[in-house]
């Protein structure tokens, strides 16, 4: 995700990076796109815009940088097939399908992620729900659950989509015990503190 490497574009509209997208969304892997600060009264899109018609075409956000006290930019780029769709651009795409402004392409990456999964993937997540193995090990060890349930919503999140994420049993085994016994020492497991 270097600049060096991704071309940047400044569009001055929600028109103007539409029509970036028309233009270039099946050419190009990805765009560093540069927005103006609100305090610079400067035409520029606005962050929601910006996501809103990366969807339409099947595209994503990501990092965003500080240019300068005036700008910043934000990495977009197509959307993988097996990226996962959070809760927010889920209810975006359903208004956007209403008020007609998806593309092909976007639709796509929509029937993509519901044929993988990828589309679901994230609902228990953003639902807090502790998958069984989980509970069953915050149960067993003294203090856990309650420290758990402490937590801060974002910081559940994170702990359940790494529980959730693994892609060996063995390693699922793993992370849920480094939990549980972290969680009973009031403590997250050592790379999330």
């Amino acid at each position: 995700m270097s600049n060096k490497e991704t071309e940047t574009y400044c569009p001055k509209s929600r028109a103007d990076w539409r029509q970036w997208l028309a233009r270039n969304h099946a050419s190009e892997q990805s765009v560093w796109l540069v927005y103006f600060r609100t305090s610079t009264k400067v035409a520029s899109v606005t962050w929601s815009e910006a996501v809103d018609e990366a969807l339409c075409f099947g595209w994503i956000d990501s990092t965003k940088k500080t240019i300068d006290e005036e700008r910043y930019m934000q990495y977009f780029s197509r959307r993988k097939p097996n990226s996962m769709w959070s809760r927010v651009n889920k209810e975006k795409i359903d208004q956007l399908i209403q008020n007609n402004q998806m593309t092909q392409a976007g639709l796509v990456s929509i029937a993509t992620a519901k044929q993988n999964g990828s589309w679901t993937f994230l609902d228990e997540i953003e639902a807090l729900v502790i998958p069984d193995d989980l509970a069953a090990a915050l149960a067993n060890h003294q203090g856990a659950m309650d420290y758990f349930d402490g937590l801060s919503k974002s910081a559940k999140k994170i702990l359940l989509h790494w529980v959730i994420s693994a892609k060996r049993p063995e390693t699922r085994q793993k992370r849920v015990l480094e939990i549980a016994e972290n969680a009973s020492e009031n403590l997250k497991p050592k790379q999330f503190r």
